[in-house]
């Protein structure tokens, strides 16, 4: 990779703002980074609920050849993977990026743009089987790589999939002085985030409230 280069971040209505800011905060310290913040039109995309909002600097006309594609996920991610503009655009710039990675549901942006045929893959649990009828086959890790296509599981897993890439652009070193620097180092207080090991009652509370508009 050269030794600047642009990361387009896809922003829609209806993201989960850690999906695209855990990386953005990672990946816009690699030096020579240049991050842009991408959509169908300029302006304040907002998540669920319309709490948050965070602004698109740059329509997809704008942007047609970044060196990093990512794509975060939230609620939205879903209409997005059925929008032909979203889609078309994805499919395009993958072509000539080094690398196309996502975050949680935003994988399923990826499979309708076809770029994770036949690839393993991974999202957002609750998302799984979806990705698998796109085509792709769901593996349960945090973080996978097929050759230069990186797909993240849910929300938190994006900021390893930052720092995994971050190594693999600017070296290890870089990546773990970055990694200090935001000082990563959880300690969640609780053995909760598993949804293999999670009991059924708390995986359907989850269902529900993502469930919700």
């Amino acid at each position: 990779m050269n030794k600047d280069f642009d990361i387009a971040i896809l922003l829609f209505d209806g993201i989960t703002p850690l999906d695209a800011i855990g990386p953005f905060d990672v990946l816009g310290k690699v030096p020579g980074a240049h991050v842009k913040c991408v959509g169908k039109k300029t302006g304040l995309v907002r998540t669920k609920g319309l709490s948050l909002g965070l602004n698109v600097d740059y329509t997809l006309a704008d942007v047609t050849a970044p060196d990093i594609l990512l794509v975060p996920g939230g609620p939205g991610a879903d209409p997005s993977a059925e929008d032909p503009e979203i889609v078309d655009w994805v499919k395009s710039v993958h072509q000539t990026t080094t690398w196309t990675t996502s975050v949680c549901t935003g994988a399923l942006v990826l499979a309708a743009a076809g770029v994770l045929n036949g690839l393993e893959a991974t999202t957002h649990w609750r998302a799984m089987e979806t990705l698998k009828d796109f085509g792709a086959t769901p593996v349960r890790k945090r973080v996978v790589k097929q050759g230069k296509v990186v797909t993240a599981a849910g929300v938190s897993s994006g900021i390893d999939m930052a720092l995994s890439l971050a190594a693999d652009i600017a070296g290890e070193e870089i990546a773990k002085a970055i990694q200090l620097g935001i000082e990563y180092d959880p300690e969640p207080p609780f053995d909760a985030g598993d949804f293999e090991t999670a009991p059924p009652e708390r995986v359907e509370l989850v269902r529900s409230t993502l469930a919700r508009p």
